[in-house]
């Protein structure tokens, strides 16, 4: 009894993970909220909550970028809708412009790891990065209400 409890489990976890690698929009979701974890570790160290570590502030950075090359390639025509995602229409109805603000933010933030080497440099850093946070929110994310 338990061995078939066990392998229904193990069943039900492998098929959901396999249901989520197809699915863009948790895909998505999923690289979203890894953005929010290491901001929040970015947002711990510039306030002092945290203290400041370089191997960390450049995963940070690191994180960023592979979130920004990801994303590229799970907003296809069929991920519209659904999965409460909070894409707006506008991802497909100008995405030339959504791709170069995700190669933006990619690029910036392989820059900013490069050029952060201490605690100022990375304060810097994190601000110039997180401006591109905005730009794609504000066009192409619905609010949070």
């Amino acid at each position: 009894m338990i061995r078939t409890v066990l392998a229904m489990t193990v069943i039900a976890f492998g098929v959901s993970a396999v249901v989520a690698q197809g699915d863009p929009i948790a895909q998505r979701k999923a690289l979203m909220k890894g953005n929010g974890q290491q901001n929040r570790i970015a947002t711990d160290m510039v306030e002092n909550k945290a203290p400041f570590d370089l191997a960390t502030a450049k995963k940070v950075f690191a994180s960023f970028e592979e979130a920004a090359v990801k994303s590229k390639d799970l907003y296809p025509d069929t991920a519209k809708t659904g999965g409460e995602t909070a894409a707006l229409p506008a991802v497909w109805e100008t995405k030339a412009d959504f791709i170069a603000k995700l190669d933006k933010f990619a690029a910036d933030s392989k820059a900013a790891a490069a050029a952060t080497t201490d605690f100022d440099t990375f304060k810097a850093q994190i601000a110039e990065v997180r401006k591109n946070c905005g730009g794609c929110h504000n066009t192409y994310r619905k609010r949070q209400s």
